[in-house]
Parts: C-alpha cells; structure tokens; sequence
C-alpha cells in the first residue's frame, strides 16, 4: 500500500542519544502532534566529548564561529592541492609549447588556462573523496539536534561534496566521471544508471539500483529538518526508476522498482512509492493512468 504523509512527525527519539527530559518532552511532542521541541544545553553524554557538546549548546555562536574556521581551513587546503595540480599543468604547458608571436603567445596561455582547470576539476574528484575518507565522514541514519557533534560529520560530508558541485561536476556530468565520484563519497548506484543532475545531498546515504534514470536537475537530499531536529535517513531508489526534470526527492524516501516521478514533483519525507507506480505534484502524489484503449476512444471521440 502506498503511503504519502502530508503532516510529518517527529520520530520517537533514540534512548541512547537523548536524556530522560528529552525522551519525556519528545513523547510529548510526538503525541500532540504539534512538533514542538526543546533542545537542551547539558548534553546526555559522557566524558569529552559530552563537555564539547555541551559547550557548543551554551555557547552557540560562539562555537559556531570557532568551528567555522578550521573547516575554511580544511577546504582551503582541499582546494589548494586541486588548484597546485592546474597551476602546475599551466606552467608544463607555456613551456614546452613554442610561442615565437605575441599572439601565438597568448593562445599557449589560454589553452594551458583552460587545460589547468580541468586538471584541477579531474584532482579536486579525487582529492575530496580521499579527504572524506581520512576524516570519517560517511553518514549514518541518525535524528538529533542541529547543535550536536554527530552534526559535524554531515556539515563536512556535504561541504566536501559541495566544493565538487559548485567548482567543476557540471563539466562532466552526465559522465561516467560523476558516478564514480558519487560512489567514491559513499552512494550505491547500480550498473547502468544515469545521473543528470550535480543537486545531489548526503550521498553515502543514497542508493540507487539498476538502470536509474536521474533527470537533469533533480535534488535528491537525504536529510530534512522537523521540529526542531536534523533528521538524517537514507533514500533508495529501486531498479528502473526514471525520476523527471526538476523533481525534488526528501530524506527517507523508498520508490519501487519501475516507478516513475513526474518533473518537478516533491515526493516528501518518508514516503513509500511502490513498484509501477506513477506520482506527481506538490506534494507528489499516485497518478492513475488513463489505459491505452480509453485514451485512443476518447480522442477518437474528440476528432469525430
């Protein structure tokens, strides 16, 4: 049976993360249905880490700040290794290629510009899935507050992707290139799937069977938020899938083998389309196909 929620609530919270205050709040919440949530500033675990989170409930702009930096930082030296790879591409090529003429001169260099950028986008694939690896950012379904470590690993894991997105992978999207940088992040794509589309969020919780279609600029994100809470949860997209232009697909999300999502529909979170089936609309919603006899007699109907 399908299943489309139009008013979502707060799943119930997970022992092992939230204190009995919260549990009781969360509960409280979840049966009023009014999504309301208090987040608070001593946090429920233990040892270091718990002082960490607890000072970056109590101090939150500040700790936000103080945050901030070292990941500038850590992007400065991702995209600097890219960048030294394209500048050293440059200054090969302007020297081993003769330019005896101003003009010739100048289109060595423009030809070794262009071909540095590229060099640069083929190392940043590379460099940012290694990166990912080294600080163990690879997401797990997970529900919490905005102001939590485990919040950490997501900004990082979609930093990371992001200086790929808005720095080079429309270059080679759709490519074989793009898939295997979505794999190498963590995503499960399976053989003869396309992906037309760079608007693509949390992808080590994203799975893809055989023969996906992603359409051209189709956002696929595997996290959203709902009162009060960052709710991380995985979206798989079974075999055959064709997914249309500019459909937008949430976190938690399952579709079916075969099934289809009319461009620019938003399949909301924690919805199960299944197999066959054909949805569309804001939010999407099952669309009953009109059979192939009734629709040749209806415009028999209409021409006559």
């Amino acid at each position: 049976m399908s299943k489309a929620p139009f008013q979502l609530q707060v799943p119930p919270p997970d022992d092992s993360q939230n204190s009995a205050a919260d549990r009781a709040s969360s509960r409280s919440s979840h049966e009023s249905g009014k999504g309301s949530f208090s987040d608070p500033l001593q946090s429920s675990r233990r040892g270091l880490s718990g002082v960490l989170e607890t000072i970056l409930r109590r101090f939150k702009v500040l700790t936000h700040v103080a945050l901030i930096v070292p990941i500038y930082g850590f992007c400065c030296l991702t995209l600097g290794g890219a960048v030294a790879a394209g500048i050293a591409t440059f200054d090969l090529l302007t020297s081993v290629i003769p330019a005896p003429y101003p003009v010739l001169k100048y289109l060595v260099m423009g030809f070794s510009g262009a071909a540095g950028y590229f060099a640069y986008g083929f190392s940043l694939l590379l460099i940012v899935p290694f990166v990912n690896l080294i600080l163990r950012a690879k997401l797990k379904p997970w529900r919490g507050s905005y102001y939590s470590l485990e919040t950490i690993r997501w900004y990082l894991h979609n930093g990371a992707t992001y200086l790929v997105r808005f720095t080079f992978l429309e270059f080679v999207t759709p490519t074989p290139f793009n898939l295997l940088f979505y794999r190498w992040m963590g995503m499960r794509i399976g053989s003869g799937t396309t992906i037309n589309s760079t608007w693509i969020s949390d992808p080590s919780l994203i799975e893809m069977g055989r023969k996906v279609t992603i359409g051209g600029s189709v956002t696929i994100v595997a996290h959203y938020g709902q009162g009060g809470y960052l709710v991380l949860a995985p979206v798989k997209i079974g075999d055959k899938v064709t997914v249309g232009l500019k459909a937008t697909i949430m976190g938690g999300v399952t579709i079916g083998e075969g099934a289809k999502i009319l461009p620019n529909s938003v399949v909301m979170p924690k919805t199960e389309i299944p197999a066959g089936e054909t949805w569309g609309g804001v939010p999407a919603r099952k669309i009953e196909r009109e059979p192939a006899s009734e629709a040749g007699t209806t415009s028999s109907k209409r021409s006559s």
